[in-house]
């Protein structure tokens, strides 16, 4: 379609953009905007809402919500004594696994839904991608994960010393958590298109509403659970399991909701290029 691009909005002064608006020669603006677009590429779209195991989409939402149920569980007061330290880390640690299946996954959804000019070869794994805002979000959560891996599978092992349990499973858990935080703050801004936004009527709004405080909850949580190097000693055990369990429900929702974003019926925000207001002409 004839037109020119008008850009979009940057997190920062040269920061990668979260919407494109295109001029149309009939003077109407056509905004593309970034997760809108890589959730309903009509290639993803097989399937119904829940059921699509041939989606990419839907393993994404069933694999952070298994993930995330693992984590709520490990979490539960009791559960540990019910079945030992051992298997509750073990509980933990395959939950994490679910993650980074799933962070990996979204982060493959983003390259693939990159302009063919940056993705001229879509069987790379691994690209650089710096202009794009999604792919910041996307490969940031999946190295929070690898560090939860870390995290959790080192838990498992009996009899760590203080200095071990500080440095391999203390540590890559806060920086797991901070990974997570930058993401959800990016994935956030993407969809308002700055640091606030208002639409509770759009399922990717409640999507990201949700895993950022479950974010956050999981930032104060590896705050609680610091371990210290001499002692071994948690900060503040009972915290730290709770906030875990608040942010692993969060998270929960959040997936679920991955659901119905996937099959949603989508139009291109077409706004006029007078004063009118917006119009909707379909499309996605």
């Amino acid at each position: 379609m004839p037109g020119r691009d008008r850009g979009g909005r940057d997190l920062i002064i040269g920061a990668p953009a979260t919407y494109v608006d295109h001029l149309r020669p009939d003077g109407v603006i056509v905004r593309w905007e970034s997760r809108r677009h890589r959730k309903h590429l009509k290639d993803r779209a097989a399937g119904s809402t829940w059921w699509a195991p041939r989606a990419r989409g839907w393993w994404i939402a069933v694999l952070f919500a298994i993930g995330s149920l693992l984590f709520a569980i490990g979490s539960v007061p009791g559960y540990a004594s019910a079945v030992g330290a051992r298997w509750d880390n073990v509980t933990f640690f395959t939950g994490s696994l679910f993650f980074t299946s799933a962070a990996f996954l979204t982060y493959r959804e983003a390259v693939d839904a990159a302009p063919p000019a940056l993705s001229p070869d879509r069987r790379r794994f691994f690209v650089y991608q710096p202009g794009r805002i999604d792919w910041w979000a996307t490969g940031v959560q999946f190295i929070g994960t690898l560090f939860f891996n870390v995290s959790t599978g080192t838990a498992i092992a009996s009899s760590l010393s203080a200095q071990t349990a500080h440095q391999h499973v203390w540590r890559p858990d806060a920086i797991g958590s901070v990974c997570f935080l930058v993401s959800s703050f990016l994935a956030w801004y993407e969809i308002c298109h700055g640091w606030a936004a208002w639409h509770p009527k759009e399922w990717s709004w409640w999507i990201t509403v949700a895993n950022l405080v479950g974010s956050v909850a999981f930032g104060i949580s590896a705050v609680a659970a610091y371990v210290n190097p001499v002692t071994g000693q948690v900060h503040n055990v009972q915290r730290a399991g709770t906030q875990t369990l608040i942010g692993a429900v969060c998270f929960f929702i959040g997936a679920l909701l991955l659901l119905p974003e996937r099959t949603e019926e989508t139009h291109g925000q077409v706004m006029a290029a007078s004063d009118k207001g917006a119009v909707d002409v379909g499309g996605n």
